[in-house]
């Protein structure tokens, strides 16, 4: 199956949209930008751009996104969340009772590197990446506790900063404000893998 033959949504309630899509189209795919339920139909994988999370929760009720996005996860459909994304899919919340789509097997700590001004950057050795990838934190959360199910893709000073569970793929940090478009191929590959055996 070719890249080409994929379709990849950008969920565009918040966040760096645009970028994803200049990514996802970097490697040959179609993206579509998801602004109502129902396009969730139409795409073979999914990405939950980084923004401010409480909002984005707001605007996934507001707009009816909640049931369509849990339903297309229990399709076993690839979801990358970067950023909030990753605090999106989490089933905890540190010193939260407010988990949002419950999906991944992890606790997520928001803004766990600090602030805005807090934001860096840093070379990390990524499972799957021959070479470093420079990743770019922003407000970044970490992944403070993971089931012995969730593969550890990534850590910075010891915390986990990407991982993968099953169709479930999470980065702390943003790939797509970089030229770097290795990591957001690893997520291609998984839409590729899943939409290949879901056809034979």
């Amino acid at each position: 199956m070719r890249n080409d033959e994929l379709t990849i949504g950008i969920l565009g309630l918040q966040g760096a949209i645009s970028e994803h899509l200049n990514h996802i189209k970097s490697l040959g795919a179609k993206g579509v930008i998801i602004k109502k339920p129902v396009q969730l139909e139409d795409i073979d994988g999914l990405i939950l751009p980084g923004g401010e999370s409480t909002t984005m929760r707001k605007l996934i009720d507001r707009y009816g996104f909640l049931e369509p996005l849990k339903n297309f996860s229990k399709l076993g459909k690839p979801i990358f969340g970067t950023c909030a994304g990753m605090v999106l899919v989490a089933k905890e919340i540190t010193d939260s009772t407010e988990s949002h789509l419950h999906l991944m097997d992890v606790r997520v700590k928001r803004n766990a590197f600090g602030r805005q001004r807090d934001s860096f950057e840093a070379y990390l050795d990524i499972k799957g990446l021959k070479d470093p990838f420079h990743a770019v934190f922003i407000r970044a959360p970490y992944i403070d506790s993971a089931n012995k199910n969730v593969e550890i893709l990534a850590t910075f000073d010891d915390h986990i900063v990407a991982a993968r569970q099953n169709h479930l793929l999470v980065s702390a940090f943003h790939p797509e404000l970089t030229e770097d478009n290795r990591f957001l191929e690893l997520f291609v590959h998984m839409v590729k893998n899943q939409k290949a055996a879901s056809i034979y």
